[in-house]
C-alpha cells in the first residue's frame, strides 16, 4: 500500500522539530492573538497529536474505525488556561513528542487499519500536518 502521508508528515515533524530547536523561551512566550502564545499553539498541536494516537490506537484494538465527533471551539477554549500553564519549552517538546508518536503510530498501522481510516473522509487523520 502506498502511504504518502509517511513522507509528509516526516517532513512537517522535521520541520516543527527544527523550529522547536530554534525557538528561545522568550520566543516561545511571543502573543499569536487572542490569549494564545506560540507555546499555547504547541501546545494545541500536541492535544489533537495525543487525541489522533488515541483514537488510532483504539481503532487498531477494536478493528472497528468510526467518527469520533467532537466539539473543536469548545475543547480548545475550555482547555487554553490548561495550554498556559505550561511552561513554555515542555510545551515545546510535548508538541515534537507527540508528532513522533502519532506519526510511528501511522507508520506502524496495517493496510486494512490505513484503509479503514481513509474510508473517514477526513484527510486530516492521516496527514498530521494539515492541522
Amino acid at each position: 500500500m502506498d502511504r504518502p502521508f509517511v513522507a509528509e508528515n516526516t517532513k512537517e515533524r522535521e520541520r516543527l522539530s527544527a523550529l522547536v530547536q530554534r525557538l528561545t523561551d522568550e520566543e516561545l512566550s511571543l502573543p499569536l492573538g487572542d490569549d494564545w502564545t506560540i507555546a499555547v499553539g504547541l501546545a494545541h498541536l500536541s492535544f489533537w497529536d495525543q487525541r489522533s494516537l488515541f483514537l488510532v490506537r483504539k481503532w487498531k484494538k477494536s478493528g472497528v474505525v468510526e467518527p469520533s465527533p467532537i466539539d473543536i471551539d469548545v475543547t480548545n477554549d475550555s482547555l487554553l488556561s490548561i495550554w498556559l500553564a505550561i511552561p513554555p519549552r515542555a510545551a515545546a517538546n510535548l508538541a515534537v513528542l507527540s508528532a513522533e508518536e502519532i506519526d510511528r503510530e501511522l507508520e506502524e498501522a496495517s493496510s486494512d487499519s490505513i484503509t479503514k481510516i481513509e474510508s473517514l473522509g477526513e484527510k486530516f487523520r492521516l496527514y498530521r500536518s494539515i492541522h
